[in-house]
């Protein structure tokens, strides 16, 4: 398999416009994908495609909402490795990917669950879908996976990018993210460098899968 190509911050508006032409002419929905590791700037980017695409046309639909409860987490013994494949429900969300693909326009909204991290917990029914949202982009590491319940994913999306960024910022931005919600300076860079690490790899692992690779700069 070729690797996917790389393309700037501004390509990839340039394409989501176009994914959106193509939703809008065809009268049936596009789902775009990005994907990448903790950290990568997967929502950054989500958010900068989304307040450049034209008003009520895209709906973001994060995978983090999949997020299995920590009381749950707890029972199945998980919860020390909180962000792994196996503590999401990836199968229900293959199912909402399913269900937003073949919603048509004049179709009641759909209603989707988002990740709230400063309880750092999932909410169901958070995020409105409505029929007339043209695209939707979905941002999550395991789009790419090729594996377990992630599996069908990637044959949902109409193109899928993966989001790439130095290591070492990564790293230093993941850090920050969990002192900001809570964690000590060395509780979070013993997460980051354990569980987020080991996630990381994991999502390196599907980077040949993506259609294109987006490079963020550095701030």
């Amino acid at each position: 398999m070729s690797a996917p190509p790389e393309i700037t911050e501004e390509e990839a508006l340039d394409r989501a416009l176009a994914l959106l032409d193509a939703a809008r002419r065809a009268g049936a929905r596009r789902l775009l994908g990005i994907a990448g590791a903790p950290g990568a700037g997967k929502s950054t980017l989500t958010a900068q495609l989304a307040a450049q695409l034209p008003p009520g046309s895209c709906a973001v639909v994060p995978m983090d909402g999949f997020h299995l409860a920590d009381i749950a987490l707890e029972r199945l013994g998980r919860a020390g490795r909180k962000g792994a494949p196996d503590t999401f429900d990836a199968a229900g969300y293959a199912a909402l990917l399913q269900r937003l693909r073949t919603a048509r326009s004049q179709d009641p909204a759909v209603w989707a669950p988002m990740f709230e991290r400063e309880l750092e917990q999932p909410i169901a029914g958070a995020i409105e879908v409505p029929g007339e949202a043209s695209l939707v982009i979905t941002e999550g590491n395991y789009l790419l996976d090729p594996c377990g319940g992630f599996a069908p994913v990637r044959g949902l999306l109409d193109a899928c990018w993966y989001v790439e960024t130095e290591d070492a910022l990564r790293r230093e931005r993941l850090i920050a993210r969990h002192e900001r919600f809570g964690k000590s300076p060395a509780q979070a860079r013993d997460w980051v460098l354990g569980p987020d690490e080991d996630n990381a790899r994991r999502v390196a692992g599907t980077r040949s899968r993506a259609d294109a690779v987006v490079v963020l700069s550095r701030p």
